[in-house]
């Protein structure tokens, strides 16, 4: 039977724009409108999964920011604490890449009604009653320095509610093409890193936010072994003692191409590594949310496996892997068609 569990998340959703199909940019005549971010995606991929999910944000009080929200409504998100304002959502516009031209992002969310987020306008203290999971990602500092502070004070409300069961989870995410109001990425997660109780990250997150690098790892190539993960894991928990006791993971992406990718993870949990099996993916859909759906998937496995740290990565990875089979930034699967998969059916056959 399935533990309630309530999860709450806090960042940025915005307007995505692409091209259809394998267009670029110049062949564009028309653009898929669809919504999406980090802790979004996450939040829906919970609620997909039969958990309690709610989303924290700030979205314009006008048509295009009801619609927004009613995208999250519709699987089942509880939307109550997001807060209406300012004057647009942001937007990110995103060519899909194919073989060897890899997908390409364009942000434009400057200005963005979640950007101009400060602390005191969220009631953190009543959205923490009762809640046993907070996530947020390395995105959302990096919007503006408003959005940090707010994200500092969410985690501090959050670290408060610790000693009602309450764990926080943090995917690293760096992006580079965010980090620009002055304060260096490092210097800013260092402080909210520090009081989360699982982290997760990508095959280079720890390396170009802390410096912290798998000795061997060839990202390029596409050439990783999850053995090179086990000093990144040991360093992150050196440097942020709660991890000691709680949780690493890192999602491993060999990309053989935009369309080829392997895709497994390790997780680090009390000093021991467990690898995930890898997938092989070809071709793919849409990889766009890919390390959300792992993150949504691994605080599921967490929480319903609690004893069986294996089979919650199992089950991330695999949850993982079946996004990428769906267009759109939301991973719109059920636990059971990721339990089955994560049991080892790979075959794809109907379901009739």
């Amino acid at each position: 039977m399935r533990a309630r569990v309530r999860v709450v998340t806090f960042g940025e959703i915005m307007l995505r724009l692409s091209p259809p199909g394998q267009l670029r940019f110049a062949q564009a005549r028309s653009f898929d409108a669809l919504y999406g971010g980090g802790e979004a995606n996450v939040a829906v991929s919970l609620a997909m999964l039969g958990l309690d999910a709610a989303f924290v944000s700030r979205v314009p009080d006008h048509p295009i920011g009801e619609a927004c929200i009613q995208s999250l409504r519709r699987y089942g998100v509880d939307t109550r604490a997001i807060l209406r304002g300012g004057d647009r959502l942001g937007i990110y516009f995103l060519e899909h890449g194919a073989a060897q031209r890899g997908s390409y992002v364009i942000y434009d969310r400057a200005g963005s009604a979640f950007s101009q987020i400060r602390p005191g306008m969220v009631n953190w203290d009543a959205i923490f009653q009762g809640v046993d999971w907070f996530h947020w990602t390395g995105i959302t500092p990096a919007v503006s320095e408003s959005a940090a502070k707010t994200c500092l004070e969410g985690l501090q409300a959050a670290y408060r509610s610790k000693s009602a069961g309450l764990t926080i989870s943090c995917d690293l995410n760096y992006r580079a093409k965010l980090w620009k109001w002055g304060q260096p990425a490092g210097q800013v997660m260092s402080e909210l890193v520090d009081l989360c109780d699982v982290v997760i990250g990508n095959e280079e997150d720890a390396a170009r936010i802390f410096g912290i690098h798998a000795p061997g790892a060839d990202v390029t190539s596409g050439r990783l072994e999850a053995c090179q993960y086990r000093e990144v894991c040991a360093a992150l928990a050196t440097r942020f003692p709660n991890l000691k006791t709680g949780a690493i993971a890192i999602t491993l992406r060999g990309s053989r191409s935009a369309s080829h990718n392997t895709w497994s993870a390790v997780l680090w949990k009390a000093g021991e590594l467990f690898t995930a099996p890898a997938y092989d993916m070809l071709p793919i859909v849409d990889r766009v949310g890919g390390g959300d759906s792992f993150a949504a998937g691994l605080i599921y496995g967490l929480t319903q496996f609690s004893a069986d740290p294996q089979r919650a990565l199992n089950f991330a990875v695999a949850a993982s892997a079946l996004k990428h089979t769906i267009f759109g930034d939301f991973n719109l699967v059920t636990a059971e068609e990721v339990e089955k998969l994560a049991e080892g059916d790979r075959s794809g056959r109907v379901s009739r």
